[in-house]
C-alpha cells in the first residue's frame, strides 16, 4: 500500500527467537520472563506510535480495525496481515492484540460495506470478536520511522547491510551496490533468503550488475519509475504492480538494450521481514509482554510448485 518510496509517508531480521511449546506451528515467538504491567490495547499503541518519532498523517490509515482498544493486552502478535491462519495461530499462543501492516479486510482504507452481508466478512468478524481480539494497522507510522521499519528488516533478512549505499536517512534500506552479479544470480539468491515459492523477473537474465534498489508493497508506477530512470539503478525490487504499468515500461527499456531489470517480489514477501523486525522492535517496549511474529506468508502457488512445497 506504499504510496512513496523516497518520501516521509513511505512504506531487522529479528534475532534468534524461541518456538515455544505453547505455539501453534509456524510461531515465532519469545516467552514472557516475568509478569508485565497491565496495558490496553489503547495504551500500546500509543506507546508504539511514540516510540517510531513520527506524528500521525491525518489521513492515516494507522487505526485499530476491529475490537475494543480498552481491551487489557495479553500478548501481541505482530503479522503483515491478520489472515484466518494467523488469527488463529494467535488466539492458540493466548495473543490478543495483532498488529498489522497491512488491511484486515481486503481494501486500503478497511471499509466493509461491499462485505457487509459477504459470508466470509461475517465469519472473520464473528472470530475476532468471540475471541476478544484487537486488530490495529501499523503501516503508516512504521515507514516513518528512521530507519524505514520496513526496510530494516528486508535489509537485514537479505544480509545486505554491508551493501547499502550512502544516503539520507530517510533513503536508507532503499539502495545497494552488490558485488557482480547477474539478474538471474540475483533472482536466485532473493527467492532462497526470502522463501519464496514465486517471484517473477522482467528483463535479460544475463545481464550483469551491481546497482539495486528496492520498492517494497505497492509503491506505484510513479515512484518506480523514477526509480529505473535514474542512470544509478540496474535492477528494482518491487512488491507488486498492475501488469500494464512498470511491467511494460521495464521490458521496453530492457528490449531497448538499456541495462534495466525489474523483479517482482510479491507484496507479502517484500514486506514481511519487516514484521518480523517489527516484534524484535517491540519486545523491549513490553518487558514480560509475550510478544510473536506470526507469518501470514505468501500467498502464491504455481502448477509445478503446489502450496506448502518449497
Amino acid at each position: 500500500m506504499l504510496r512513496l518510496l523516497f518520501g516521509p509517508s513511505i512504506c531487522r531480521f529479528a534475532a534468534t527467537v524461541l518456538l515455544s511449546a505453547s505455539c501453534a506451528p509456524g510461531l515465532l515467538a519469545q516467552a514472557p520472563s516475568s509478569a508485565p504491567a497491565p496495558v490496553t490495547a489503547a495504551e500500546a499503541i500509543d506507546r508504539i506510535v511514540k516510540a517510531t518519532g513520527a506524528t500521525l498523517p491525518a489521513n492515516t490509515v494507522d487505526s485499530v480495525k476491529a475490537g475494543d482498544p480498552a481491551t487489557v493486552v495479553t500478548g501481541i502478535a505482530t503479522t503483515f496481515t491478520p489472515t484466518m491462519e494467523v488469527l488463529r495461530k494467535a488466539v492458540a499462543a493466548g495473543d490478543n492484540l495483532i498488529v498489522s501492516h497491512e488491511p484486515t479486510f481486503y481494501n486500503h482504507l478497511d471499509q466493509t460495506t461491499l462485505f457487509a452481508a459477504d459470508p466470509v466478512y461475517q465469519e472473520k468478524i464473528a472470530y475476532i470478536e468471540a475471541h476478544h481480539l484487537v486488530i490495529w494497522r501499523f503501516h503508516d507510522t512504521w515507514h516513518m520511522r528512521r530507519p524505514d521499519g520496513i526496510a530494516e528488516g528486508f535489509v537485514a533478512q537479505l544480509g545486505w547491510e554491508r551493501f547499502e549505499s550512502a544516503e539520507p536517512d530517510a533513503k536508507k534500506g532503499f539502495f545497494f551496490t552488490l558485488p557482480p552479479t547477474t539478474v538471474l544470480e540475483l533472482s536466485k539468491e532473493l527467492k532462497r533468503k526470502l522463501h519464496a515459492r514465486v517471484i517473477r523477473i522482467v528483463g535479460d537474465p544475463t545481464l550483469k550488475v551491481t546497482k539495486v534498489a528496492y520498492a517494497p508493497g505497492a509503491a506505484g508506477e510513479a515512484t518506480q519509475v523514477k526509480a529505473l530512470e535514474r542512470d544509478d539503478i540496474e535492477v528494482l525490487l518491487v512488491g507488486e504492480i498492475p501488469e500494464w504499468e512498470t511491467i511494460l515500461y521495464a521490458r521496453d527499456a530492457a528490449q531497448q538494450g538499456r541495462r534495466k531489470a525489474l523483479i517482482l517480489l510479491g507484496h507479502v514477501t517484500s514486506e514481511e521481514p519487516g514484521m518480523e523486525n517489527c516484534a524484535k522492535w517491540l519486545r523491549p517496549m513490553f518487558p514480560g509482554m509475550r510478544i510473536d511474529f506470526i507469518p501470514a506468508g505468501e500467498p502464491y502457488w504455481t502448477a509445478e510448485l503446489p502450496e506448502g512445497r518449497k
